[in-house]
């Protein structure tokens, strides 16, 4: 054998590209925890592909299995053998059991006591013995989102497969899946390879198929790509637009990628920029050009699947199908522009939402009114709450163009264009633009008030309206977005600082679904589950900005309505937790928190103090209180718990001196509520019982 690498390849038919990169770190995952369970060292794993053939090279693969020691604790010494060293029952047995003699067996002192052990050493087997139930097993073990089943086999794959190739070193392994046999050969291009290639060595892997027009390396095959197309877009004098997942699903579409531009007819420039992006990237995978001053050229570039020959012809097909499909969308464009925007509003009353919410005009009347409140609420100008309201009202009116029932990405897109062909103003249209941000979790927030208003409108409405009518997102399922739609209303509050308590606008909704006899669950029922949902949405947010899991659930605990707050006490609990006082603070706010749950009324009759301790600690919990109330009124946390933490002496001495649970009934209840109210300064900051000391 001449070295110790392993190579595999399953040939399959067209993957699709979005299978590919979760399908490669499964196969590593599943290859390096395989090769563990045999007991088989191994050097590096790593993973390949190309739309027909997923690859997996394990480099260092050890020869043989490592040995297995097993050792089994019998009986004590002196309950297997007798006083004359005679084995007994106990021992015979033991021994017989483990399949070996007595003699065999070995005696060893334990802090117990002498026991008997059996140890028996399992010899490793040689690697290319267990290699064909390894990967047998492998390719049996991975999953996919969704799997096909073909002719009439019981497997399933994410495609079928049609061929197997397996070599350690240069030594064939034999393996049968889905009545596949493995061999050492291989498939190059479907169209520029000679046919069957035979691979002598796991070495030659990579070469041989180069060679067939077959980059099986993604890594390198990412590289050729961004390199042909930067180079074709500096030769036209430009730039090109790489969108990276564009560029990833162009890679995994291609084994041997080429890149091509071509041109289009410049009178299509005259559509919207994100027309042209769209029909390019969306429907043609192509990537579009920009000149110097960040215009869009009348060119594109895209990626054929095989070698130079026969270039034009390609190109000339790729630029005839783009040609009609820009076409369209010139046509769309014109006749959306034949009425104006707002007279699209009415045929919305002809869609539906959502069959127990209605239909979008609806939900638009609703979406008005919510803007409206919440534009007041943050004191606007008049002219910003008229024109929260006019975005509001447009803001769906694009879902009927012909432009995004074409190309649904352009929603928004297209209403803040045909907004701007209409007449509005600058503020309504980008607005209708930004109430869809974010549409992912890594997109952009909406910048101005008027789009935060309104975004933050239909969110909330889609969120509240959903749970309402008992559409709940369970662990798997979401199908409206709603955790994604949570999380933009949390980022836009939480990044522009606004002042609106989350309490508040889920109410708002409330009233507008009650009024229009929309809500079939209670709204108290509603209200208390939406809150939760938004402390899961929080607590990622806590957990994206480093708040330690426990101060986290300490903050959660409390009322978390005002977002902004809730971070900013987050902030300073874990600030104030690195001091030295605090440990000693938690304790004693531990002690208090223990017995204030049995209070019974809230209620302080110093009167029925009997011991000093009492007296202070009631003269230290209202001047705290007194202050720490200021301190909450200027958000000042750090020194609101400074304040707090001035309590601790007072508390220590009250339990030192004082028997809480006294035999009086009325001076037990008094020290109750008096801890009780100590307690509840404490939770305005944070629950500290949550608090986890390391």
């Amino acid at each position: 054998m001449s070295n110790n690498k392993l190579l595999l390849e399953i040939g399959t038919e067209e993957i699709p590209a979005g299978f590919m990169e979760p399908t490669f770190e499964q196969l590593e995952e599943l290859a390096a925890e395989l090769f563990k369970q045999y007991r088989i060292e191994t050097g590096s794993v790593a993973t390949y592909g190309t739309p027909r053939r997923l690859t997996l090279v394990v480099n260092e693969v050890s020869s043989r299995q490592d040995d297995l020691t097993k050792e089994v604790k019998g009986p004590a010494k002196n309950i297997a053998f007798d006083d004359e060293g005679n084995p007994t029952k106990a021992g015979s047995g033991f021994a017989r059991g483990q399949g070996l003699t007595v003699d065999e067996l070995e005696i060893r002192d334990t802090d117990n006591g002498e026991y008997l052990f059996a140890v028996q050493t399992e010899e490793g087997k040689p690697t290319e013995e267990l290699l064909p139930e390894i990967l047998t097993e492998l390719i049996h073990d991975l999953d996919f989102a969704k799997s096909m089943r073909w002719a009439d086999k019981d497997m399933q794959f994410v495609r079928p497969i049609h061929w197997i190739l397996a070599l350690y070193g240069d030594e064939p392994v034999e393996l049968e899946v889905a009545d596949i046999e493995s061999d050492t050969y291989t498939k190059g291009h479907r169209f520029l390879s000679t046919g069957q290639i035979e691979i002598d060595s796991a070495q030659d892997y990579f070469d041989r198929l180069n060679e067939e027009y077959v980059i099986v390396d993604q890594n390198k095959r990412r590289e050729m790509i961004i390199d042909q197309i930067t180079e074709l877009g500096k030769e036209a004098g430009g730039e090109v637009l790489i969108d990276e997942d564009l560029l990833k699903e162009v890679n995994y579409l291609v084994e041997y990628p080429t890149a091509l531009m071509g041109s289009f007819d410049e009178e299509f420039l005259d559509l919207p920029r994100e027309v042209l992006i769209t029909s390019m990237r969306e429907h043609q995978r192509y990537f579009p050009i920009e000149d110097d001053n960040g215009d869009l050229m009348a060119r594109f570039i895209t990626v054929r699947n095989g070698s130079e020959d026969h270039i034009d012809i390609v190109r000339e097909g790729n630029e005839k199908v783009l040609r009609a499909r820009l076409a369209d969308g010139m046509f769309f464009y014109e006749e959306d522009q034949k009425e104006d925007l707002e007279d699209k509003v009415d045929e919305l009353k002809n869609v539906i939402f959502q069959e127990d919410l209605g239909t979008i005009y609806e939900k638009v009347k609703r979406l008005v009114e919510l803007s409206k409140v919440f534009a007041k609420k943050l004191d606007l100008s008049e002219k910003e709450v008229k024109d929260s309201k006019r975005a509001a009202y447009l803001s769906k009116a694009d879902l009927i163009t012909e432009m995004v029932i074409e190309f649904p990405k352009l929603e928004g897109v297209m209403g803040r264009e045909y907004a701007k062909l209409s007449g509005e103003n600058k503020a309504v249209a980008d607005a209708i633009f930004e109430h869809y941000l974010p549409r992912y979790a890594t997109d952009v927030l909406p910048q101005t008030k008027t789009g935060q208003i309104v975004s933050i409108a239909d969110k909330i409405d889609n969120i509240v309206g959903c749970f309402g009518v008992g559409l709940i997102p369970t662990g798997s399922q979401d199908p409206y977005a709603l955790r994604r739609q949570a999380q933009g209303i949390v980022k836009i509050i939480l990044d522009s600082d606004l002042k609106l308590n989350l309490a508040g606008l889920i109410d708002n909704v409330l009233e507008l679904l009650v009024e229009a006899e929309k809500l079939k669950r209670s709204q108290g029922e509603v209200k208390t589950e939406v809150l939760d949902f938004f402390k899961q949405r929080l607590e990622h947010i806590f957990e994206e900005r480093g708040v330690r899991y426990d101060v986290s659930n300490a903050v959660l605990a409390t009322d978390i309505t005002d977002l902004n707050d809730a971070v900013k006490r987050a902030e300073a609990v874990m600030e104030f937790r690195n001091e030295e006082k605090f440990e000693d603070l938690l304790t004693a706010y531990n002690r208090a928190g223990n017995l204030a749950d049995k209070a019974t009324s809230e209620d302080i009759n110093p009167d029925l103090f009997t011991d000093e301790s009492e007296e202070k600690l009631y003269e230290a919990y209202q001047s705290t209180q007194a202050e720490v109330e200021e301190l909450l009124v200027a958000k000042d946390y750090s020194s609101a718990l400074d304040e707090l933490a001035t309590l601790q002496k007072p508390v220590d001495k009250f339990f030192n001196s004082v028997m809480v649970m006294a035999d009086d009934e009325k001076v037990k209840n008094n020290r109750l509520a008096l801890l009780k109210n100590t307690v509840q300064i404490f939770t305005k900051i944070a629950d500290l019982s949550e608090i986890v000391i390391d």
